[in-house]
């Protein structure tokens, strides 16, 4: 029997005009919160909705707790919980009223009910707003509600697709303060994000692009994995400064992040100090750090290196 609670094996998700998952193979531990992310498009989206039996494979195993998710749905989706990214509760009726009829979609008891929705409530820090409707509740607080309603029949593994996207920063460290704590109890999540910030908080992270996985390590090691050192950069004006970075041999790489410019180089202490020197009176210098690499300059560098490797093949192909 596999020692893994999420398997799959060669996952292929056909559509008439496009292959939207192309042969995934994933596997993921029991407790774990596993991180799935990539850029639009990439194929996130049918990837859970596979997983979270909403779509049917064109080919290729998925197991889910040892169970083929094809011969034994019914039993798989007894333990497992979706959250899908658009908010999809009952606006006109109040939290409370949500979480009562989701009690009863699932047949809970009259006591069981009362106890979840009490716990559920003070979990999701919501039990100032039970007589609110859901249609006013902030998008933090909607997402909290929809993660209730999701875990009211306790399920073993919960897929949330994007679940903090459109949310305020405060109300994201406050849901994933949540997932954190739901992990600590012993449930499985798998969660597709846009954010470097949440994919750092899982234990294990993928990278979807084009339908296909193309690295999947721990965040410390995806971090590791960066071939160089980073210098963030703040001058003014930026498109002038971006410009003449670029010229200058010792940078290999340039991205812009609003204010901030992010450079590639070889060794940041050296590089930090010959900038300030090489840009001295050509710019306004705010500031000059050498970083640690993160997420994002790890991913940024590795759909780099597919599109030049996907160019390269296209050409060799012709």
């Amino acid at each position: 029997m596999s020692n893994y609670i999420i398997e799959t094996d060669n996952l292929i998700v056909e559509f008439p005009s496009v292959r939207a998952v192309d042969g995934v193979s994933i596997r993921v531990e029991e407790g774990e919160i596993f991180g799935l992310v990539g850029p639009d498009g990439a194929g996130k989206t049918t990837t859970i909705r596979v997983l979270a039996t909403i779509l049917k494979p064109t080919s290729g195993k998925v197991l889910l707790m040892g169970k083929d998710i094809l011969r034994d749905a019914r039993a798989v989706r007894g333990k497992i919980g979706y959250m899908s990214q658009k908010f999809n509760l009952y606006g006109d009726l109040t939290v409370e009223e949500n979480l009562r009829f989701f009690a009863d979609v699932y047949s809970l008891s009259e006591s069981e009910r009362r106890t979840r929705m009490k716990e559920l409530l003070h979990f999701a820090r919501l039990e100032e707003f039970t007589s609110r409707r859901a249609d006013f509740l902030s998008g933090g607080m909607k997402q909290k509600l929809a993660l209730a309603c999701t875990l009211i029949y306790e399920p073993t593994i919960l897929f949330l697709d994007e679940p903090t996207t459109g949310v305020d920063p405060v109300s994201r460290r406050e849901f994933w303060a949540i997932l954190s704590e739901l992990r600590s109890r012993g449930i499985t999540l798998f969660v597709s994000t846009p954010y470097m910030d949440e994919a750092e908080r899982c234990s294990t992270v993928a990278f979807m692009d084009s339908g296909r996985i193309d690295v999947c390590d721990t965040p410390k090691s995806i971090k590791a994995s960066f071939s160089g050192e980073v210098v963030e950069l703040i001058a003014r004006p930026q498109r002038e400064t971006q410009r003449l970075v670029k010229d200058l041999h010792y940078v290999l790489d340039v991205e812009i992040y609003g204010e901030r410019l992010q450079l590639t180089v070889s060794n940041a202490e050296d590089a930090a100090e010959r900038l300030k020197h090489d840009l001295a009176g050509k710019v306004e210098l705010v500031s000059v750090i050498p970083k640690a690499p993160t997420m994002e300059s790890a991913f940024i560098e590795m759909i780099k290196k597919s599109n030049k490797s996907n160019k390269s093949g296209k050409k060799s192909r012709g």
